[in-house]
């Protein structure tokens, strides 16, 4: 094979991305140079964040990916050998071998899987529970765009920590009926009414901890309902990722008045963390405690718009895009992101 597909902006948005901002290009694959591996993408990761990646016109050039090694300079990782890595919207990619990780994909869980709840989603919910709101056995818990990649798990991780109720916000009455199927305890549609009166009618004695990956109304809704010393852990703002950021939280003054504690955090900054995660999650995997909530898209041809069904709200759990045949268990071994 001497060349490869990949998906390129061709322009900025103004405002929700279209179709037409993207561009799909044959490139050449260069020669591999000592210590590359040539990588032939299983599943690729599309994410709201790359949304943001398009005001600067680098949407694609960055991405999860995890895939076979169909060509090798690299000793340690021979033909054969499964990697995730982060070379973007490719049916194939080159990488230094420094650039990869290698893994061992635990008998029962799909390979999918390490892109998802045991990817950078689910390290992201594990970081922000964890180390960020410090969720302690018996506390409440508000999580939004909780059908999410991110939120699904949150909800399932904070059920194995021994939280108190878990309530989630969705953006629709089938994903507000996942979630009670993945153990939230309570669950409303936004679309629904006011946040802040449903949150309040679901958790009328408040909350302790709030995972926010969507910002605006949610976020002065949960800082009404937050108790005093609440924490909210900030992990991303979709409601302003295709449009200008909303004003500030009306209540931003209960933030001092109720000491609460608001930080946001970026997962490429705690992956000290990953060794950790594995360990506590992989075996609730494996034995079904905790669901795989994902959508699979097939076909390199429909990433870009399973990319604007993202930004939609398309997607029940992870959304992913499978570009070739999964690696079977028997051939390699595979390590999570």
């Amino acid at each position: 094979m001497s060349t490869f597909l990949a998906v390129r902006q061709v322009r900025r948005p103004s405002g929700t991305p279209v179709a037409d901002d993207f561009t799909v290009v044959t490139e050449p694959l260069p020669a591999l140079a000592d210590e590359q591996v040539l990588v032939e993408n299983v599943y690729v990761s599309v994410d709201p964040y790359m949304r943001q990646l398009m005001n600067t016109g680098e949407a694609g050039l960055e991405g999860r990916a995890i895939g076979r090694v169909v060509e090798s300079r690299s000793p340690q990782l021979p033909v054969g050998t499964t990697v995730f890595h982060r070379r973007g919207w490719s049916t194939h990619a080159v990488a230094d071998a420094a650039e990869v990780r290698r893994v061992h994909q635990a008998d029962g869980v799909p390979l999918s899987a390490y892109l998802g709840v045991l990817g950078g989603t689910g390290l992201t919910a594990f970081v922000g529970l964890t180390r960020i709101a410090r969720l302690e056995p018996g506390e409440d818990l508000f999580v939004s765009a909780a059908a999410g990649g991110v939120g699904s798990a949150a909800g399932q991780i904070a059920r194995l920590m021994g939280a108190g109720r878990v309530i989630g916000s969705a953006g629709s009455a089938a994903k507000v009926a996942h979630l009670r199927e993945i153990g939230f305890d309570a669950a409303f549609d936004h679309h629904d009414g006011p946040v802040a009166e449903q949150l309040t009618r679901l958790a009328p004695d408040g909350i302790d901890v709030y995972l926010d990956n969507v910002g605006g109304d949610h976020l002065a809704a949960a800082i009404a309902a937050l108790r005093p010393h609440g924490r909210v852990a900030w992990s991303g703002a979709i409601a302003q990722y295709s449009s200008a950021p909303p004003a500030a939280p009306h209540n931003l003054a209960d933030v001092m008045f109720k000491s609460l504690r608001v930080e946001g955090f970026l997962v490429r900054e705690h992956l000290d963390l990953r060794e950790r995660f594995e360990r506590f999650l992989v075996p609730h995997v494996r034995n079904g405690s905790v669901r795989v909530s994902e959508t699979v898209v097939d076909g390199f041809e429909n990433l870009v718009e399973a990319f604007l069904g993202v930004l939609r709200g398309d997607n029940t759990g992870k959304m992913l895009v499978r570009v070739t045949r999964p690696v079977d268990q028997a051939e390699v071994s595979v390590l999570s992101q």
